[in-house]
């Protein structure tokens, strides 16, 4: 149980990041290149994928918004409007 409440814990934290820097203006966007680095390391490390497996065996919480767990949402907007 820990292992999902620490996934469920960075997860939340990750959507927060995540929302933050959608949020941010292009004109902005510069100055936030210390969170866009956070939530890329998250994205390519074996963390993601652990929260992802997590995800796809039904074990998150229902009402635990993941959108940092889509395939596409973070790859997106790094390969897109993050730069």
């Amino acid at each position: 149980m820990d292992k999902i409440n620490e996934a469920v814990k960075r997860i939340e934290y990750m959507e927060r990041l995540f929302d933050f820097l959608l949020s941010v203006p292009l004109s902005e966007k510069e100055k936030f290149l210390k969170e866009r680095k956070e939530l890329e390391a998250y994205y390519e490390s074996s963390l993601w994928k652990e929260d992802f497996l997590l995800d796809e065996k039904d074990l998150l919480p229902k009402d635990l918004k993941r959108g940092v767990l889509s395939e596409d949402g973070i790859y997106n907007y790094l390969m897109g409007e993050g730069d």
